[in-house]
């Protein structure tokens, strides 16, 4: 039944509309759901706006606690200082590579935090396969790279005695050999 619904709005709802962002979809929406209630439909024997009336006389009452509508990821924070949330990389600062993340995302944003304390918050995109980067936490890793070259530093190596090995021929018997 979902796939019917799913399909009657992409063939008689989506052609020949564009949007601008999830507000104004809804918008449309709305504007055309009474169009669309309107008509007879014959599988229904009814009209969708007339039958709502003995649907919900069929339904039960909803919970006084309102269900949590987010999107929740734990993740540890990989080298790059990206989670994904809903096909989009999301920057977060990089002081936390390597630790245990959470995700949380919601309609609007998308929220970055390590034991209860946000480390990044982003507006959410609703594009798909985007790189959001804040330009704080790339100039936080530019200054981490930097420190961890000066920790890395190469020191000079030290003189050490080189044995001769004259000596183990000596030691075994085996004379001078070319």
């Amino acid at each position: 039944m979902v796939e019917r619904a799913n399909r009657f709005f992409r063939q008689r709802f989506m052609p020949g509309r564009t949007f601008t962002s999830p507000a104004d979809f809804n918008t449309q929406l709305v504007d055309w759901l009474p169009v669309a209630n309107a008509r007879h439909s014959r599988s229904r024997r009814g009209k969708p706006s007339e039958l709502v009336g003995r649907d919900r006389a069929a339904m039960r009452a909803l919970s006084p606690v309102p269900p949590e509508v987010l999107f929740r990821n734990t993740v540890r924070l990989p080298r790059d200082y990206y989670v994904r949330a809903f096909t989009n990389d999301y920057s977060v600062s990089p002081g936390m590579i390597g630790r245990i993340v959470d995700v949380t995302a919601d309609l609007h944003q998308i929220t970055v935090t390590h034991d209860g304390t946000v480390i990044a918050a982003h507006q959410r995109e609703w594009a798909r396969q985007l790189t959001v980067t804040d330009p704080a936490h790339v100039a936080e890793a530019a200054v981490l790279r930097q420190a961890f070259k000066q920790i890395r530093g190469y020191r000079p190596l030290e003189a050490v005695e080189t044995r001769d090995l004259d000596t183990y021929d000596d030691l075994f018997g085996t004379g001078q050999v070319a």
